[in-house]
């Protein structure tokens, strides 16, 4: 992202702990999608039976294409999880599939975060794609310098957004290993493994919000580099 210069010595560190972050969510999620949990439900059964006994009747679970490609949707109050997770009854399975029906309790109870990250939504999507053309037109035409302030303000706006995703991801395997593990979901040692699950996935938000802060810090730089 954004072309060669000098400033990318700052980054090649949180490239490689997102590189690594990868590497474990995939390794942790490898291992446990193997191992069978004892209650023998699948990730559809889970997300299910805690939906219900929130009382969140009117959300539905719904099996979606892709690995890891899990995740709630708010406006159409949908849990979708991938083809694993929704039909296996691994370790794995059940904490995604935990992991996502707290999202939708993040949004029954009206979690400020989330709501939050719902706003910066538009503002988030529209920096991550307008950012770097304003910038380079900013930065090689002297004409235009503004262009990149206005670039760093929008990207700024994408950084928010991953700032305000880490409590939000938190929370919801907070919650999830709250239910999980009250007895009717997992044993007390299968907990462990199911913390493991989520421990790993939420470094990579961690690593995203890093690699965004130093692309802004970047940008910022390379702005003052022309004055």
């Amino acid at each position: 992202m954004f072309f060669f210069d000098w400033t990318w010595i700052l980054l090649l560190p949180a490239l490689g702990f997102a590189f690594w972050a990868q590497n474990k969510v995939r390794s942790s999620y490898a291992t446990y999608s193997q191992v069978r949990n004892r209650s023998g439900l699948t990730g559809a059964q889970t997300a299910r039976r805690i939906l219900d006994s929130n009382g969140l009747l009117d959300v539905q679970v719904e099996e979606t294409e892709g690995v890891l490609s899990d995740h709630y949707d708010p406006k159409k109050k949908v849990v979708r999880l991938s083809p694993d997770n929704y039909r296996l009854s691994s370790l794995a399975a059940l904490a995604v599939a935990a992991h996502e029906t707290g999202h939708a309790v993040q949004h029954q109870v009206g979690y400020a975060p989330m709501n939050v990250r719902a706003l910066l939504v538009p503002a988030a999507g529209f920096g991550s794609k307008a950012a770097l053309p304003l910038f380079l037109v900013g930065f090689f035409v002297p004409s235009v310098h503004w262009l990149m302030d206005a670039a760093i303000v929008f990207f700024a706006g994408a950084v928010l957004f991953s700032l305000v995703t880490l409590p939000v991801e938190f929370d919801a395997s907070r919650r999830a290993i709250a239910i999980l593990s009250n007895g009717s979901y997992l044993t007390t040692d299968e907990v462990p493994h199911a913390k493991k699950v989520l421990a790993a996935a939420a470094w990579t938000y961690v690593a995203a919000a890093t690699v965004s802060l130093i692309h802004l810090l970047r940008l910022i730089i390379l702005r003052q580099s022309r004055d």
